[in-house]
């Protein structure tokens, strides 16, 4: 049996190294310091986007439907219409990202500016849950003095830089509501950058990258229903790269006795990813202003955070809302491939009906949580 394994494992990493070690090329493939300057991935809304933005966003907080059920038919949006579509485009064939600008959320309610994200996300794909409540609106937002050290910390609850990963989700959203003091900068790094330049330093790792790893569920949602799910890093099907990564997580999987422990080979790849990322002009870094939205697609790129100061006063603290999509494309992904565990929108947490925990109000969802994952 031990022979048989070996063998098919021989011939699955020579079909991979015969078909997919090639660099891949297009517009996904971008180093940040080569775009940085390039207007191209920011999208300024006009004045007549931003009206129907404001009017249909009352109309939703007013209505107050249930986040669960309700649909972007309901709450059409004509004058945003080919934003949409480019939005569509840039995430789907273009660099993978689209940062847009000029909501004026100062002016606004903190559901006013909820309910406009929501609408927009609807748009463009279908919400998921965020965590094991139900939740389908996240806050970014720091509500302890814990640091990364601390193995019951949240990335999206500390002030701390993070490490480069990927969301649960085919498309993460963030919209500012108010910024940092100093620092909390967005940064992202092409996952077919990293993977080119693997090939370009180790190509005899790169075939690990499509093989299952483990990652830690807990890590990311302290009620997830078990410890940790499996995922390939790299997907390559039908001429379609997709990755999902985060080294972090995969590391911190090795705390469960029960997960295989990495190879030499495998902690050598996991730590080339992180220095390659964290090289000079890799990554693009883009500071989020009050009404910026970044639209991303998990399998094009990573993103990360730099360490941030808040500001003393509560309402003027750090302060972003984040949306996880599901977006229908038929994009080919191998198997089981990224956090593949995460429900959709409209599935309850166990059989036992419909979990009550979570907010699917707008005017809710629009307040930060202090009573999870702190």
């Amino acid at each position: 049996m031990t022979a048989l394994l070996a063998l098919v494992t021989f011939i699955f990493r020579e079909h991979v190294m015969a078909t997919i070690l090639d660099r891949i090329e297009g517009p996904a493939a971008w180093r940040g310091d080569e775009i940085a300057n390039d207007s191209s991935w920011q999208y300024q809304l006009s004045d007549a986007e931003i009206a129907e933005l404001e009017q249909v966003g009352r109309v939703f907080v007013d209505d107050d439907p249930d986040l669960r059920t309700v649909t972007a038919e309901q709450y059409p949006l004509p004058a945003c219409e080919a934003g949409l579509k480019r939005w569509g485009a840039e995430l789907d064939s273009g660099p993978g990202f689209v940062l847009v600008r000029g909501l004026r959320v100062e002016h606004y309610s903190d559901a006013l500016s909820a309910a406009i994200f929501f609408v927009l996300g609807l748009h463009l794909g279908v919400p998921m849950r965020q965590n094991e409540l139900g939740d389908l609106v996240d806050h970014v937002l720091a509500t302890s003095d814990k640091t990364r050290a601390d193995p019951t910390a949240l990335g999206s609850k500390i002030r701390d830089g993070l490490d480069f990963h990927s969301d649960s989700s085919d498309v993460v959203a963030l919209m500012c509501l108010r910024s940092a003091k100093e620092g909390g900068a967005s940064s992202l790094v092409s996952g077919a950058t990293l993977y080119n330049e693997v090939l370009a330093r180790r190509a005899e790792l790169a075939h690990l990258l499509l093989e299952p790893w483990y990652f830690d569920w807990y890590k990311q949602d302290h009620d997830a229903p078990a410890p940790y799910y499996t995922s390939p890093i790299v997907s390559y099907v039908d001429g379609t790269f997709s990755i999902y990564a985060g080294s972090k997580i995969i590391f911190s999987a090795q705390d469960y006795p029960d997960v295989p422990r990495l190879t030499d080979e495998q902690v050598e790849l996991l730590h080339l990813l992180d220095e390659i990322a964290g090289e000079p002009g890799i990554a693009l870094d883009m500071d989020f202003r009050p009404g910026d939205i970044q639209w991303l697609l998990n399998y094009a790129a990573l993103h990360s955070r730099t360490a941030f100061v808040d500001w003393p006063e509560q309402g003027r603290r750090r302060h972003l809302l984040r949306l996880w999509l599901r977006r229908d494309v038929d994009r080919p992904l191998a198997p089981n491939f990224g956090r593949h565990v995460v429900k959709s929108r409209t599935e309850t947490r166990d059989a036992a009906g419909p979990d009550d925990r979570g907010r699917f109000g707008i005017r809710l969802a629009a307040l930060p949580r202090f009573d999870w994952g702190l």
